[in-house]
């Protein structure tokens, strides 16, 4: 676990032949130097979304695996990079020498979010897909409630078949690996605001409320969705 100065976190998986960085944060001159200092073994670069806090320091590597779902977020957001873009699948597996990880597609923050399954060890890294406590649904390009309870939904269902804990994208605010108890509340949250029956939502403070100019907050249990209520479906 790799933490920068603005409380993004990044995950090392060391197989016995290949690692896998997933993120690449921000705020952290010289990226790859650091990582060298850590594991010696040949680098994947896995972007679980494109947004500047998971994606900052793109720069310092010669390629990256990223879902082609965000490809709209990278023009829109002018990201440049001159290195080599490998488009990864729902379901794609990376071996890394006796440690498999799976790509699993979950869109909702971002229309490419994807997370990594680490069966054997039951873990996920997640970057932002399930938010840190609070999940940010207000972006644009927006994607539908529905679409993003679905996603909650896939991952429940794996959480009854060996997955147990989720690591999320900003570690420093919660402290803990995410269980089901959470991700189920996240997605019956997002299943009741696509369907109009949430807790009624309050003011997201402006000053962080990227994306609209009218964010709302609402909670159910441990999670909170952040939404643009003229954008839900």
């Amino acid at each position: 676990m790799v933490e920068t100065s603005d409380n993004t976190t990044m995950y090392i998986i060391e197989g016995s032949k290949k690692a896998m960085l997933i993120d690449t944060g921000t705020k952290c001159e010289k990226l790859d130097e650091v990582i060298k200092q850590i594991t010696q073994k040949p680098l994947l670069v896995m972007v679980t979304h494109i947004h500047p806090d998971h994606s900052g320091n793109i720069k310092y590597f010669d390629q990256i695996y990223m879902h082609p779902g965000d490809t709209v977020l990278m023009r829109m957001m002018k990201v440049e990079y001159n290195g080599k873009i490998n488009y990864v699948k729902d379901g794609e597996k990376f071996d890394l020498g006796g440690t498999p990880l799976e790509v699993l597609f979950t869109p909702g923050h971002t229309p490419g979010s994807i997370v990594l399954l680490d069966r054997a060890t039951g873990n996920c890294y997640t970057g932002d897909a399930f938010g840190s406590g609070l999940v940010w649904m207000q972006l644009q390009p927006h994607v539908s409630m529905g679409i993003y309870a679905e996603s909650c939904r896939k991952m429940e269902v794996l959480m009854d078949k060996g997955i147990t804990k989720i690591y999320c994208g900003h570690y420093p605010y919660v402290k803990k690996a995410f269980d089901k108890n959470y991700m189920t509340e996240m997605r019956q949250l997002a299943e009741e605001l696509s369907k109009g029956t949430a807790p009624e939502g309050k003011p997201y403070p402006t000053k962080v409320g990227i994306g609209t100019q009218n964010p709302m907050i609402t909670t159910k249990g441990s999670a909170s969705i952040v939404y643009d209520p003229d954008h839900i479906n």
